[in-house]
C-alpha cells in the first residue's frame, strides 16, 4: 500500500523560503510519479512539480520556474522523499501543499493519473 508524509509546511514572510518533504512508502511497479500540488481557499486545485520516480526527471510549473525546485532524495526500491524547495515566496503561493504518486508521467504536464494522496500541509505567506 502505498503511503505518504508531508511535512515543512509553515508560516513565512514574503521572500522568504521553504522545503517541503514528502516521503512515499510501498512504491510499486505503476507508481510512476510523484507531484506536488496546491489549493488555495477559493480556487481550483493546480499542479506545482513533479517527478519521474525512476528516471529522476522533473517538471516545475512554468511560472514557478526560478523558485520552485523538486529533488528525490534516499532513493530505495520502495521508498523515496521528494522535495519541493520553494524560494522567494510570494502572498500568492499561499495554499494547502499535497504531495501525491500517480501512473502517468508527461514532460509537459508532469504527474499524472494520481491515485494517492497525502494530507497536505499548509503553507502561508504574509507579511
Amino acid at each position: 500500500q502505498v503511503q505518504l508524509a508531508e511535512s515543512g509546511g509553515g508560516s513565512v514572510q514574503p521572500g522568504g523560503s521553504l522545503r517541503l518533504s514528502c516521503v512515499v512508502s510501498g512504491l510499486i511497479y505503476s507508481s510512476n510519479c510523484v507531484g506536488w500540488f496546491r489549493q488555495a481557499p477559493g480556487k481550483e486545485r493546480e499542479g506545482v512539480a513533479g517527478t519521474y520516480v525512476r528516471g529522476g526527471l522533473t517538471y516545475v510549473r512554468d511560472s514557478l520556474k526560478g523558485r520552485f525546485t523538486i529533488t528525490q532524495e534516499n532513493k530505495k526500491k520502495e521508498s523515496v522523499t521528494v522535495s519541493l524547495q520553494m524560494n522567494s515566496l510570494k502572498p500568492e503561493d499561499t495554499a494547502m501543499y499535497h504531495c501525491a504518486v500517480g501512473g502517468i508521467w508527461s514532460a509537459l504536464e508532469g504527474c499524472g493519473d494520481l491515485n494517492t494522496w497525502g494530507q497536505g500541509t499548509l503553507v502561508t505567506v504574509s507579511a
